[in-house]
């Protein structure tokens, strides 16, 4: 199944996300601090990442600009409790799959994961 780096700065969505997640078989890291998870990234091979955009140092856009110079493929799924469509244009702009509002439920969170990884590979195109 895939790597997922799940990064949220509070500790149980993070863990909430991996009980969901690795009960499918996924291998899931937890992450509540940015560098530690672009860290990750940069050792790491990381298929999806499902980013909060309200973080502590950085916003989970600008992390993603920061995994995408890493892993260029990397797809990412973005979550908020507070959407804007500025927040979703700027997601959707740095790479972004998904943008999604929090909470989501536990089927909500599997199918979307689904969806994304199902998704073609980048690169091929105009991306």
């Amino acid at each position: 199944m895939a790597k997922i780096l799940a990064l949220d700065d509070v500790p149980d969505a993070g863990h909430l996300i991996k009980r969901i997640l690795a009960g499918r078989g996924h291998d899931v890291s937890v992450f509540t601090e940015e560098k530690d998870a672009l860290a990750y990234a940069r050792s790491h091979h990381v298929d999806l990442a499902i980013l909060d955009i309200k973080l502590k140092t950085m916003s989970g856009i600008e992390v993603l600009k920061e995994l995408k110079t890493i892993a260029p493929g990397i797809r990412a799924i973005m979550l908020t409790g507070y959407p804007t469509e500025e927040t979703e244009r700027a997601a959707f702009e740095r790479g972004a799959d998904r943008y999604c509002s929090k909470p989501l439920d536990t089927e909500e969170l599997e199918w979307i994961v689904d969806e994304v990884l199902m998704l073609p590979p980048r690169g091929s195109g105009g991306d």
